[in-house]
Parts: structure tokens; sequence; C-alpha cells
């Protein structure tokens, strides 16, 4: 049955309630906000680096080599690390999941299973404290909100475990694929590579984030659009700042010449700080909230149900 039509009305006179969106401001200020975003991807892809150069801190230690001939160094299980950043009065709360390097070993069989199951993990605690008679008042949110999928950049095509492990995130998690290292590629084999990466993840039927919702009006939709057709950012990570034409930018320096990790010319690092921090990080929260962390729930609850009405019968 349809709702019925409710007429819109214009107040005679000042009334006052439009300040709501300034009272629920101030009180998501005092609050602050909480972001969590797990990296997963092989050892070695500046992980790390990225992380650091997105949020311009060092948030978490790389793992990369000191010296020439020093092997690299490798994260051996799932690292939460937390940090509050502030910028012009606004706190965040950002969670960082550091994952061991998958698909390094000789027998990679279910190498994925850790990832997903802390993945799961966060939806299950957070299903608990919210089923609680005495729940907090705000549940601290440990769910993940973004996982940053990096791919080697090898020029060819994407491994079948690739595949496998991004199919299986992308069931509990927003999955945004990254081409991590882009500056061993030249530009001809970085767009030959993208392309090939692209034809693939559709092939495969791999859903990545954004998805598109029957709330989102017509400039949300072309903005997902437009995301969608930038899928796969090739980007250089940096936390040093180099001298270029005279001015202070931060970059890497090679036997090529300096990559500025801030020239959309040279990378396409500002496309995706911009899109993870500045067009769509409450899209993000919201996405985990009502598609996946609610696919769980609903699972759960239903599985609950099912063995209530056994033990009944």
């Amino acid at each position: 049955m349809a709702a019925p039509t409710v007429e819109e009305i214009r107040a005679n006179a000042y009334v006052g309630f439009d300040t709501i969106t300034q009272q629920i401001e101030h009180k998501l200020l005092k609050r602050g906000f909480q972001f969590n975003v797990i990296v997963v991807g092989q050892t070695g892809l500046g992980k790390s680096t990225l992380i650091n150069t997105i949020f311009a801190s060092h948030l978490i230690d790389t793992k990369g080599r000191k010296e020439a001939d020093e092997p690299v160094r490798q994260t051996t299980e799932i690292h939460p690390v937390s940090h509050v950043i502030t910028e012009n009065g606004v706190r965040l709360r950002l969670n960082i999941v550091d994952t061991p390097g998958y698909g390094d070993q000789i027998n990679n069989e279910n190498c994925w299973d850790p990832i997903v199951k802390y993945i799961k993990d966060q939806h299950s605690a957070y299903l608990r404290k919210e089923l609680t008679a005495m729940r907090d008042r705000h549940i601290q949110d440990t769910r993940i909100h973004c996982c940053l999928y990096f791919i080697n950049p090898t020029g060819h095509s994407l491994r079948s475990i690739d595949i496998i492990v991004m199919k299986k995130l992308s069931e509990v998690v927003n999955v945004v694929p990254v081409i991590a290292k882009s500056d061993s590629l030249t530009m001809e084999e970085r767009e030959s590579f993208k392309q090939k990466i692209r034809a693939e993840l559709v092939h495969h039927n791999i859903r990545l984030y954004p998805f598109d919702t029957e709330e989102n009006d017509e400039e949300e939709v072309q903005l997902n659009e437009s995301i969608r057709a930038s899928t796969l950012p090739q980007l250089v990570g940096s936390e040093r700042n180099v001298i270029i034409d005279g001015k202070s930018v931060r970059g890497r320096k090679n036997r090529w010449g300096v990559v500025n990790v801030e020239d959309e010319k040279h990378c396409e690092f500002v496309y995706l700080r911009n899109f993870l921090t500045r067009t769509h990080l409450q899209d993000l929260i919201e996405t985990t909230a009502q598609i996946h962390y609610e696919a769980f729930r609903q699972k759960q609850l239903l599985a609950l149900k099912e063995q209530t009405n056994t033990r009944a019968s």
C-alpha cells in the first residue's frame, strides 16, 4: 500500500527548526568520528607508506628495506593500529589494520581465511554489544569500512589468487582495488595494465565499491559512475619531501627523475585521497552498516531463530 502524500507547508514566520543540522553537527563534533580501514596485498607493495601518505601523518611503520641488501620485512599477523587525527576541529579516530602479505608462501590455500575471519569477527563483536540488554549508549565501532586491495604492477594480469581473494572480500567489506608502485611502469604500460585488470574484474563479476541504492539522487549516481570509470587508481606513496621548481612537495626520486605524488600527471594518488576522505568517507561507513553488517546480522539472527525453534520442538 502506497504511503499517503503529505502536503508541504511553508511556515508563516521563523520557527527555528532549520538549526537542527547545526545541532547534529555540534553533537557529532563533540563525539568525533570513526573510520576503520584494512590493507591487503603482497609483501613489499608499499601498503604502510600509502596509508601514511593519504592521511599526511606517520601512522604505521613501513616494512620496506632500510638498506639495499636488506631483505623485505614482513607483517606476520593481523595488526590493528589506532590513532586520533584532528583537522579544523574535527576528530577522526582512525583504525588501520595491517595484514600479512598473502600469497607469499609456496602453499597459499585458504590464505585469505584469517582476513575474512577478522572482518566477520568485528561484525560479530558489534552484534553482541548491540543485543546486550544494558548496551552502551555509543557502541565502539570496529567494523571495517574500507579494504584497500593492493595489486602488484606486473604489467600482465591478475593472479588467480587475487581474483579469489577479492571475490571473498567483496562479500563482507567495501573493496577498493589500487595499483601499487605504478612508477615501476611506463605511462603506456600503466594504461594497458589498467584496462586488462578492469576487464578481468568485470569478467569474474567481482562486486566493488561504490554501490548504487534507491536513496541515491542523480548527482550521487553520476559521482559513483565517474568513480567506477576511474577504478584502479595507479599510485605512488611517499612520506618524504623533494624540491621541484623550488617548491617542497611529497615525492620520490628515481633514476628517471622525480615523481610528485600529488601531481595527477605522475600518478592518481590525489583521486584516491579525495575519494576516501573528501567525497565518500561517510558513505563507506554507511554502506558497511546498511549492506555488509546488515547481511551478517540477518544471517546470524535467522540462524539463532532456527536453533531456538529446533530446541523447542
